[in-house]
């Protein structure tokens, strides 16, 4: 892996930490509900292991891909699920309902995979892996091994302690500063960003 590939890991795990559908908004509500701060920092664990399980899934649909597919098909494949999500989120412009949150280590996993999952966030980090695809093997180090399971498990531990890290700071921030009046104007722009960023990582691994 490069330099590159590793900055783009970090930069990827910040932005998906400041989106409040990945969690720092639940971390937020849990404090405020048991009146502490312990339950904002306390859901973090959860939340992180629920983002990576969803990573996982999108690696593994990938190493079938990469199996079942030439480099190009491959690359093609990998823009027109990433192009499509992000035009589909789009158009159903659906925010979610923050209602009975109050639930143990499982259940937060759970819910921060399934919210992971249907934000794309794993599919986010695949054009990483498929840039390089139907390069020559001297040409191929622009991007992560698609045969590597370690680097399959090194992309998830560092993208997810990115996002964990910046995900834990704003529910500090939101929780002890700021209050969940600031989703009132930012949840909705944020939400269009992540679409528009569903879309430009397919552009990149269509032409990257």
């Amino acid at each position: 892996m490069t330099l590159w590939s590793w900055i783009s890991l970090i930069a990827l795990g910040a932005w998906h930490g400041v989106n409040p559908a990945m969690g720092w908004l639940f971390a937020v509500s849990r404090g405020l509900q048991e009146r502490r701060g312990s339950a904002t920092f306390g859901a973090l664990a959860p939340i992180a292991l629920g983002h990576a399980l969803a990573l996982g899934l999108a690696f593994a649909v990938l190493a079938v891909g990469a199996v079942s597919l030439p480099g190009r098909q491959l690359r093609w494949a990998t823009a027109a699920l990433l192009i499509g999500f992000g035009a589909a989120r789009v158009v159903r412009h659906r925010h979610p309902r923050w209602v009975g949150m109050r639930v143990g280590f499982g259940g937060l996993t759970w819910w921060s995979f399934l919210m992971a999952t249907a934000h794309g966030a794993g599919l986010m980090l695949l054009p990483l892996f498929v840039v390089a695809a139907d390069q020559p093997a001297c040409h191929a180090r622009a991007g992560l091994s698609l045969a590597s399971g370690v680097s399959y498990v090194s992309a998830t531990l560092v993208h997810t302690a990115a996002m964990i890290a910046v995900t834990g700071a704003i529910a500090l921030v939101v929780y002890y500063k700021v209050g969940l009046a600031l989703l009132r104007h930012a949840w909705f722009d944020l939400d269009w960003l992540w679409s528009l960023a569903l879309v430009i990582s397919g552009a990149f691994a269509l032409i990257g």
